[in-house]
């Protein structure tokens, strides 16, 4: 009954499942792998967020990297802003609209200087129009705030353009604004949260990251590859018991006439 599973088409369907199945294995292992991931990347976030902040000069130096292990560490630092060099980050959205992060130097007692993004404003009437900037504070300033790593087009998805106006960035490049500045800085950045003296005025803080879900997507994706694979099989055994099936009733044949209902048949003459 079975022999039709040696037939070409269904060699080439077994062939086809059997391809299916390993490859909806690896595919849900990949994504259970993003899920642990960025579950990882999530709890180690929030736990960096939660801790106490602790001297900038304890987790970063000058013209070092920071590592993707201390992103969002509270850090603290004293110093006085610099607002001859501060930069103004292009493409930054934030409250739903466009604008721009007021990134300002702090520059330290001991000599180097620690960039500091100040906060969120606003784009002006046209993107040509500059925007209105709070200016820093003056004198000697304490801040807190996320250290974050320096900014690159791996990490962001942003191309960096030459031809921006003057004082205009597209990216956090802590080495390369570091060479435009007449003093070190150090290798990542502050996400200010609190100053002390507070500005009367200042730019929009930059709102706590949202560490998401710890890919619950991918875990979803996951058990969906998985999924598949009953999927596939189940149908694979479905259309050989149909096609089994159909060939038996094939084999059957119409049902055959009884002697009597078929002398019956041949007695009934049509009328004139």
């Amino acid at each position: 009954m079975y022999r039709f599973l040696l037939k070409p088409r269904w060699l080439a369907f077994h062939l086809l499942v059997l391809v299916l199945i390993p490859c909806f294995v690896l595919l849900g292992r990949w994504q259970f792998g993003r899920f642990e991931d960025r579950s990882a990347s999530s709890d180690l976030a929030s736990r960096n967020i939660a801790a106490t902040p602790v001297p900038l000069e304890r987790l970063d130096q000058p013209g070092a990297a920071v590592p993707q292990d201390l992103r969002f560490r509270g850090v603290t630092a004293t110093g006085t802003y610099d607002p001859g060099h501060e930069l103004l980050v292009r493409r930054r959205v934030q409250k739903g609209m466009p604008g721009y992060y007021v990134l300002t130097p702090l520059v330290t007692p001991g000599g180097p200087a620690v960039l500091v993004n100040r906060g969120w404003v606003p784009m002006g009437p046209t993107a040509e129009t500059p925007p209105e900037v709070p200016p820093p504070t003056a004198g000697q300033v304490s801040i807190t705030g996320r250290l974050r790593p320096a900014e690159t087009e791996d990490s962001t998805g942003i191309t960096d353009l030459p031809g921006l106006p003057p004082g205009q960035v597209l990216l956090i490049d802590t080495p390369g604004i570091a060479k435009r500045l007449p003093y070190p800085l150090f290798g990542g950045f502050v996400e200010l949260t609190e100053q002390k003296p507070a500005a009367t005025a200042a730019p929009d803080l930059v709102p706590e990251p949202d560490t998401g879900s710890g890919g619950g997507l991918n875990l979803a994706y996951g058990v969906q590859w998985w999924l598949f694979i009953g999927i596939a099989i189940g149908g694979w055994f479905m259309l050989i018991r149909r096609e089994a099936r159909d060939l038996q009733e094939g084999r059957s044949g119409p049902p055959e006439e009884s002697p009597a209902e078929s002398s019956a048949t041949t007695s009934v003459t049509p009328g004139p």
